[in-house]
């Protein structure tokens, strides 16, 4: 086992800028089973790395190892690594300051997030490989559900008869140990986990950080922060009332911002005593219902919230903070360079976002960080499309919209002063698939629902009302598609010449056959070579070679009653709409019978009653049949 570096001074705590989310309620979608699960039995273990970005760059740059290392982001130092921290240098510190304090302090740009996200992803995805109940929160904390590991090391406990269990790491308030309470075992073996996590971050990806290990998120992510830096901290369920009471400040408690401390505070409130003795009914009246139990319950280190499992980032956003800001030419210049980032990081992601949120910070000499002011709108249709492609010009009039969210909290022909700005893309959606690669699923027939007795009615694309095109489909009792209807005049041609509704050749049969004609002959050519490839295990008789398949298409052409006149080229005719096929074929029967082994074009056909030029001669420009001559 490699030995972890040797732990130094404590880090300060952080403080909660804004309401923490992963104290969100239970999600519908968990059974009562996970519900019911006291916290008793729950084992739940915080990982915060140390000083994260500067040990990034340190592995970036090993020379700066063992130097005042610091972190800078315009005119702050955002984090330090720990030589810094003995001379000084504190987080959110003005760089100035920081100089003046520790002369020798190295300064490296960290204004690129790239790095740190990468890492921050590494670390998620190594926890996974251990337990796959991760829950990510910002870029260096994580929360890991370990209750099932725990559950099993249980068992092989008692299958082994084994009464010794060693703690990894420091027990809260130096509490003694019961090994005769399942709840001390649990979280004893927990302890035991926390610092093999621990142990591979720092052995595969060179990163320590601290761990805390308790009977919720809440109390995980307090007792993580006891003993720091490289270190691990777990909580016995006697002394949660002591760690929850130690909190100075009503805002040190996870899951209260600084709004919600702010509004505590003018009721008296300031720290979790006071927070206790609330009368109830006072705190619903002022804060909700909802908000005043759930920070009530905090209050007393009580936490249901799930570790929900990590999973693709829900929004894109970026910031810039300056000094000062006060045209409108300086904000549109600094949103372009907040868009360039964020454009590439979402063509990188894949999903196209629907909305769209600007945030800015107007100076204020007496609320300095927090005078923050948002506005959003919906992304207009035609621009979500341009998303990740690379020649699309979408930066223009992604700026413009930005900018009229701007002028709706600025009015521009007075003076302003910001000292912040921030774009955040969210609402993000994939586009539909059904397997990597394949078309079929856009073209898939919609079903009824199974054991529907009513008719089934129009299916549309849910995202219509965002102005994307749908495809709208009407079933039979039976769930088959029907076909889109023709004029009655093409019909009754139709009718009257014997020619089967669908001329075209027919496609795999789970499969909008509307849709199918329309597209290209490879793509049909692809989809039915996919088709006949699933039922080859079923049918030794299924055509796999490309003679077979034209042979295919040859027959069910003729069943279909095609007759093409010599001078049609097959591959474009497929390649056309359906309607457009079904005009040609009435168009051919008006010509009268041709014969495959005629050479030169057939005559020119009468013009039909009530069109204009029906059929105009193969040698006219605008004729749609000159198309088919072969080339």
């Amino acid at each position: 086992m490699e030995p972890f570096p040797p732990p130094t001074e404590q880090d300060e705590e952080e403080e909660e800028d804004e309401e923490e989310d992963w104290l969100r309620p239970q999600p519908a979608g968990h059974s009562k089973s996970a519900l019911a699960r006291s916290a008793a039995h729950r084992v739940i273990v915080h990982v915060d790395l140390d000083c994260f970005y500067a040990q990034v760059e340190m592995l970036r740059n090993p020379e700066l190892r063992d130097k005042p290392l610091g972190v800078q982001q315009k005119n702050l130092v955002v984090t330090s690594n720990y030589e810094a921290r003995k001379l000084g240098v504190q987080k959110l510190m003005f760089v100035k300051d920081a100089k003046e304090k520790c002369p020798q302090l190295v300064l490296v740009n960290g204004e690129d997030l790239t790095p740190y996200r990468e890492m921050s992803y590494k670390v998620t995805e190594l926890l996974g490989e251990f337990c796959p109940l991760v829950e990510r929160l910002g870029l260096d904390e994580n929360f890991v559900d370990v209750t099932e590991m725990v559950e099993k090391r249980v068992k092989q406990l008692q299958q082994s008869a084994c009464s010794r269990v060693s703690v990894s790491g420091h027990v809260y308030n130096n509490q003694a140990i019961n090994l005769d309470d399942t709840r001390h075992v649990r979280l004893i073996l927990g302890s035991q986990i926390a610092e093999e996590l621990r142990e591979a971050v720092y052995t595969r990806l060179g990163l320590t950080g601290c761990a805390g290990v308790a009977a919720n998120k809440l109390l995980a992510k307090l007792a993580s922060g006891t003993f720091k830096p490289n270190q691990q901290t777990v909580l016995l369920p006697e002394s949660r009332p002591d760690l929850i009471r130690s909190l100075d400040r009503i805002q040190k408690v996870p899951g209260i911002g600084s709004k919600t401390a702010k509004r505590l505070e003018a009721l008296g409130i300031k720290n979790v005593c006071d927070l206790q003795a609330f009368p109830s009914a006072a705190l619903e009246a002022e804060l909700g219902a909802a908000v005043a139990q759930r920070i009530q319950k905090l209050s007393y280190g009580e936490d249901e919230s799930p570790v929900t499992p990590w999973g693709p980032p829900q929004s894109f956003s970026d910031e810039d903070s300056f000094k000062k800001c006060s045209t409108e030419v300086e904000v549109k210049e600094k949103i372009e360079e907040l868009l360039h980032n964020l454009l590439d990081r979402i063509r990188k992601d894949g999903r196209q976002p629907h909305t769209v949120r600007l945030t800015i910070r107007q100076f204020s000499s007496t609320d300095k960080w927090f005078n923050r002011e948002s506005r959003q709108c919906p992304i207009p249709p035609h621009l979500i499309q341009q998303f990740g492609k690379e020649s699309s010009d979408i930066l223009s009039p992604l700026v413009d919209i930005l900018l009229k969210l701007f002028r709706k909290m600025i009015d521009v022909h007075l003076p302003f002063h910001l000292t912040l700005l921030s774009i955040c893309f969210s609402n993000l959606k994939a586009l539909p698939r059904g397997k990597k690669g394949s078309i079929g699923f856009y073209l898939k027939q919609m079903s009824p629902p199974a054991g529907s007795a009513k008719r089934p009615r129009e299916v549309e694309d849910v995202s219509q009302e965002e102005g994307n095109a749908s495809w709208n489909q009407n079933y039979n009792r039976t769930g088959t598609t029907k076909s889109r209807k023709l004029p009655e005049e093409k019909q009754s041609q139709l009718k009257e010449a014997g020619i089967p509704h669908c001329p075209f050749h027919l496609p795999p049969g789970d499969i909008d056959p509307q849709v199918f004609g329309e597209l290209p002959e490879d793509i049909h050519q692809e989809m039915i070579a996919e088709k006949a490839e699933a039922m080859a295990s079923c049918s030794s008789q299924c055509p796999t070679s490309a003679l077979d398949k034209q042979k295919l298409e040859e027959k069910t052409s003729q069943q279909a009653g095609i007759v093409f006149p010599p001078h049609v080229d097959t591959k474009t005719f497929y390649e056309l709409p359906a309607d457009v096929q079904e005009e040609l074929i009435a168009e051919w029967k008006n010509q009268g019978p041709v014969s495959k082994t005629v050479d030169k074009p057939p005559e020119k056909p009468k013009a039909s009653k009530g069109r204009r030029n029906a059929a105009p001669c193969l040698s006219q420009s605008n004729s749609l049949l000159r198309y088919f001559k072969p080339r």
